[in-house]
């Protein structure tokens, strides 16, 4: 079988060295009995914040961060801008946070928010936030325009960085151009704890909120969260998954640079200094054997809404993703 035949085969992105490692530290919670809130929870954050360079707290799910920081800035009756090309995850949590939801073009060249209608939109409903999506494991292009006119603007901008694991731009990481970034650690991604999410932010009043919202708004009730804790068992993953990321990452570039970018021309074509995770390795030709569209329904068409999107309709029907799996027994550098 050739490499490209076994990097093609779906895998769980966790490295099989780290196996003894993560048992061990199974075995100490079980000996500690604390299956919740303790130091593995408190060292995933630690790890995280380290690589991410803002401060980072630990929930069950995407969710739970989302959810979260939505509250925390109170979009209650208020319009949330969402791009269409996402997972419909995204524009729920604005729905269930009572906020209403209206939807934003993409590029074609990086399949992330469109500035050029973002900037429409937002002179027309007047938002209270942004959703800005980073697509497939690269950072958005229009990333430091759409942060610009927020902070121009009082917009809060929020990152959903749930495929962005290990992509920065100039040394500059996901979740830093705006107020708050939410990375997803569901089984497929790049980093992955089963289930779980993250939220870093700069705010430390949200941060303190967060910690809260997770628990119930323990022990003063003022915040009213709910059980969105991650657990010891998923945490300890975590610190296995993040103290791997770098490698896990750059294996991937380096299979991309030297079995894909030379067979896929048309392909998203990154700017100069950034680097993606490469949760996706998105083309724009037909493929016999791919692994379908990151999205191949847009949130727009799912919930009904009458508007021309006319990039994110293309998008739809004109990106397919290469298989590329994390195989660490392959040496993938020519």
């Amino acid at each position: 079988m050739s490499i490209e035949e076994k990097v093609s085969q779906f895998t769980i992105g966790f490295d099989h060295r780290d196996k003894e490692k993560l048992h061990q530290m199974w075995d100490k919670i079980f000996s500690t009995q604390q299956w919740s809130e303790g130091i593995y929870t408190k060292e995933f954050e630690s790890l995280w914040s380290e690589w991410n360079d803002e401060d980072s707290v630990a929930f069950s799910s995407w969710a739970g961060g989302a959810m979260a920081v939505l509250n925390y800035i109170d979009v209650k009756n208020e319009t949330v801008l969402c791009p269409s090309n996402t997972f419909m995850a995204t524009p729920l949590s604005v729905i269930n946070a009572g906020g209403h939801v209206e939807f934003v073009d993409s590029n074609r060249e990086d399949l992330c928010m469109s500035f050029e209608d973002f900037r429409v939109k937002a002179e027309k409903h007047s938002p209270k936030a942004v959703w800005v999506v980073h697509i497939g494991g690269h950072i958005s292009f229009d990333i430091e325009k759409i942060s610009s006119y927020c902070k121009e603007n009082k917009i809060w901008l929020i990152e959903d960085c749930a495929h962005a694991h290990g992509a920065e731009w100039n040394g500059k990481k996901p979740g830093t151009w705006g107020d708050a970034g939410v990375y997803s650690m569901y089984a497929t991604k790049t980093i992955s704890t089963g289930e779980g999410g993250i939220l870093v932010s700069k705010h430390k009043e949200l941060l303190d909120y967060c910690y809260k919202f997770r628990n119930y708004g323990k022990f003063e009730y003022d915040v009213e969260g709910l059980n969105y804790r991650m657990s010891e068992f998923t945490a300890a993953l975590g610190v296995v998954q993040t103290r791997r990321m770098s490698e896990i990452v750059d294996w991937k570039n380096s299979y991309a640079e030297n079995f894909l970018d030379s067979k896929h021309s048309n392909r998203i074509i990154f700017p100069d200094g950034m680097k993606s995770g490469y949760y996706k390795y998105i083309v724009f030709d037909k493929l016999e054997k791919s692994t379908g569209k990151v999205y191949d329904e847009s949130c727009h068409k799912i919930m009904g809404h009458e508007i021309d999107l006319p990039n994110t309709d293309w998008i739809v029907s004109n990106h397919w993703c290469v298989p590329l799996y994390y195989h660490p027994e392959l040496e993938v550098k020519k």
